[in-house]
């Protein structure tokens, strides 16, 4: 077994899964640890597949049986209890250096390690899926984020509009917002910044786009969006900061590995776009 958490060891096989055994696993990390107490049947139906992909799946992490897998578990979770978490835990910092060399420091070590370790335990099934989806020019992309993740999701549409055509900002004005999520269907692709506190629209938003046969793509922190139930890719994040605040760069450098996986999949295409926007922009006196 992996160290850490069994929803690390879920997130790092996710890659090697079935399409049918992958949705166990999503329907575990979308309530984890809860759903693991669940019964087969009941995590079967909540994943719309059978019992024994279930315990396949279960058999894929190494486990005998369903109830070794909840043992495990419980385990965690008694291990948990006995020993808190600190956020400061890993940076072995001396309480009380607020000094700015101590400030630097530790933020380099938490950044260092968080970017590290988020761009390591990505599927690069998930993140090569990513890319072809919103590649894919047949595709329409609407991006949607929340309190602050709103400025990731602009950050990447922004990008997405100068390499292709097709791109939108979910509207923020309900009239607008609702027109542009009538016209969801089987050739769009939703892309969704939702973590810790999760909102509630951004469940909604991904449970619409999926019934109407679209492709959902998550952006999220380790604990997984409830979102993610609905995903058709995830793409999780640590979170470790210096402040009492969820950190976005490791975030932002998942952006940034995908748009660079965007520019090599579009090629010659993205390049002439690109060329076409500046030269618009010129012509009309924006640049």
């Amino acid at each position: 077994m992996a160290s850490g958490t069994l929803a690390d060891d879920i997130r790092l096989k996710l890659g090697t899964l079935s399409p049918a055994e992958r949705k166990v696993a999503r329907v575990l990390l979308a309530a984890y640890p809860a759903a693991g107490f669940e019964t087969v049947a009941t995590i079967a139906e909540r994943a719309a597949v059978s019992a024994p992909t279930v315990l396949r799946f279960v058999a894929r992490l190494g486990y005998g049986g369903f109830p070794e897998f909840q043992a495990a578990l419980r385990a965690e979770l008694d291990q948990r209890n006995a020993s808190p978490l600190s956020l400061y835990e890993e940076t072995e910092d001396t309480p009380g250096d607020d000094s700015a060399a101590g400030l630097m420091a530790r933020s380099s070590r938490l950044f260092t390690t968080a970017v590290a370790q988020t761009l390591a335990e990505i599927p690069p099934h998930d993140l090569e899926r990513a890319i072809t989806l919103l590649s894919d020019r047949k595709r329409r992309i609407t991006l949607v984020g929340g309190r602050f993740t709103h400025l990731l999701a602009q950050y990447l549409g922004l990008h997405l509009m100068q390499l292709r055509d097709d791109v939108h900002i979910l509207p923020e004005r309900d009239v607008e917002r609702a027109a542009a999520l009538t016209r969801l269907g089987r050739r769009d692709v939703l892309v969704v910044f939702d973590y810790r506190r999760y909102e509630s629209d951004k469940m909604a938003l991904a449970r619409l786009a999926q019934e109407q046969s679209g492709k959902v793509v998550v952006f999220t922190d380790t604990w997984l969006s409830p979102t993610s139930a609905h995903a058709e890719v995830v793409l999780p994040s640590q979170v470790t900061t210096p402040s009492p605040y969820d950190s976005l760069v490791p975030t932002l450098a998942v952006v940034e590995t995908v748009v660079a996986g965007l520019i090599a999949a579009l090629g010659d295409e993205a390049h002439e776009h690109m060329r076409h926007t500046e030269d618009i922009a010129r012509r009309t006196g924006l640049v």
